[in-house]
């Protein structure tokens, strides 16, 4: 009876443990399926530099504006975005976070709030690529029915216990939504995004529609018109003057 039981348990156990790696290598295959349809491994390493250029419209405040975006591999961003005349200027260097206040024009460190999340955008292709390095893991979580289409929906988390869900399209294998708490003026929100638009842009598949909620509220919704590639960048836009 001792050794049926044992038998039992260990069976019990191993059943958990190929479930487990199983569950881990789905995550896995969908991950490096997500990266092909966006272009691939050795396209998507290639990228040094990425410039975007739009417009953006703020619904909460019924305004609208342009906006230029820059980023360089691995953790550099810089946006500018100017509003009925107001420039607002914020970037992440590579090590610290700051904006351009747009009440006084002043060069400052950003708000802890933001500078979280600015540091986490600021995180380029690597962190897709190679996300073990960064100490990011990927969670598979049961596919989810939205609007009538399936989406696999992935768990991103980083080492400080922040996380991201990830929903992919099961037929395109792109993006279509993420969903995260963020910090607002000390106050936790749901914030989620969605991507569309999607077009091929140097052979590689590039959303230029990104629309924001927090808390169910529309917040922003940004358009570009003009995605460049691998233009040289230097370090020295990213630097607080």
């Amino acid at each position: 009876m001792k050794k049926i039981f044992s038998l039992c348990v260990l069976g019990v156990f191993l059943f958990g443990l190929i479930a487990s790696l199983t569950y881990a290598q789905k995550a896995t295959d969908i991950m490096e399926k997500m990266i092909e349809a966006q272009g691939g491994r050795k396209l998507l390493g290639s990228i040094k530099d990425t410039t975007m250029v739009g417009t953006m419209e703020i619904a909460m405040a019924g305004m609208s504006g342009t906006l230029a975006m820059y980023l360089k591999e691995p953790n550099k961003m810089r946006m500018d975005m100017e509003v009925m005349g107001m420039v607002i200027t914020m970037a992440f260097d590579g090590e610290s976070a700051w904006w351009i206040n747009p009440q006084t024009g002043a060069t400052e460190e950003m708000p802890a709030d933001q500078a979280e999340q600015i540091t986490r955008q600021a995180w380029g292709n690597d962190i897709l690529l190679n996300p073990d390095k960064h100490g990011v893991t990927y969670e598979l979580k049961e596919k989810e029915t939205l609007e009538g289409k399936e989406y696999h929906v992935l768990e991103q988390s980083f080492p400080d216990g922040w996380k991201m869900t990830w929903y992919i399209d099961a037929q395109t294998y792109l993006p279509y939504k993420t969903v995260s708490k963020q910090i607002q003026m000390g106050v936790e929100v749901e914030a989620e995004s969605f991507l569309s638009d999607w077009k091929k842009v140097e052979g590689v598949m590039t959303a230029h529609t990104l629309k924001t909620y927090q808390s169910g509220e529309e917040v922003m919704t940004m358009s570009f018109t003009e995605v460049k590639y691998n233009t040289g960048i230097e370090d020295s836009l990213f630097k607080k003057d």
